[in-house]
């Protein structure tokens, strides 16, 4: 396979990434073309599709042996599942699947620039492919989610100190979002614990009782807002 763009956004690691996709369409990503696949031909008529498949490579070292069961955060951790009734990136070939939502698409001179919302993706994720979503045909709302249906009931988030000064009012927004869903793994319920994670070139820290989560501070490398 080869690698045609690259995903990029406010988020530098995996730790605060919305679970799936369209969990927090407030979180805007870009679709940045490598040079050899920038060319607007390949995109017309995308325009007319309002949400597109993303197919990614999960980063991180490849495993040297096959596992057929992984231990889903959902249940825990201390459960195992089929690895194939699971989407862990610990499988054969790590390749992941997002639906996004088109915002919009810009011819540059670098060529064709998209801007997608509600992505699960870190910045720099590799893309192997685009496709348009066909409503008629991917959607089946009524069918079985498993152990993976999504939890009911979202944290309210307090942020006890000012925001970054350069924030975009949808940075704001994307950053309670993300919070609101309790990034924590499933089995961390400790209520004094304090977390971090990164976001838009900041150290957010929080901790949360299960139900109000609280942003403490943010930290860069000269100190704390």
């Amino acid at each position: 396979m080869k690698i045609i763009a690259r995903l990029r956004n406010d988020f530098p690691d995996k730790f605060g990434l919305p679970r799936q996709s369209g969990l927090a369409e407030s979180l805007l990503s870009t679709v940045v073309m490598e040079k050899e696949y920038a060319v607007p031909e390949a995109f017309r008529g995308i325009e007319r599709y309002d949400r597109l498949w993303l197919l990614w490579l999960f980063d991180g070292p490849e495993e040297d042996a096959f596992s057929p069961t992984v231990r889903p955060p959902r249940l825990g951790g201390n459960e195992r599942m089929g690895v194939f009734a699971t989407r862990s990136p610990n499988r054969p070939n790590r390749i992941g699947m997002t639906c996004v939502k088109l915002v919009s698409v810009t011819v540059t001179e670098d060529g064709p620039v998209l801007v997608v919302a509600g992505a699960d993706m870190r910045d720099g994720t590799a893309i192997v492919d685009i496709k348009p979503y066909v409503a008629y045909a991917d959607s089946y709302p009524e069918a079985a989610g498993g152990f993976s249906s999504p939890e009911t009931g979202k944290l309210e988030v307090t942020v006890t100190c000012p925001y970054p000064p350069e924030w975009s009012e949808a940075q704001r927004q994307t950053l309670t979002e993300v919070l609101s869903q309790d990034p924590r793994p499933a089995y961390q319920h400790d209520p004094d614990r304090v977390y971090r994670m990164r976001y838009a070139g900041y150290d957010v820290a929080f901790r949360t009782d299960g139900t109000t989560l609280t942003v403490l501070s943010f930290d860069t490398e000269t100190g704390c807002l």
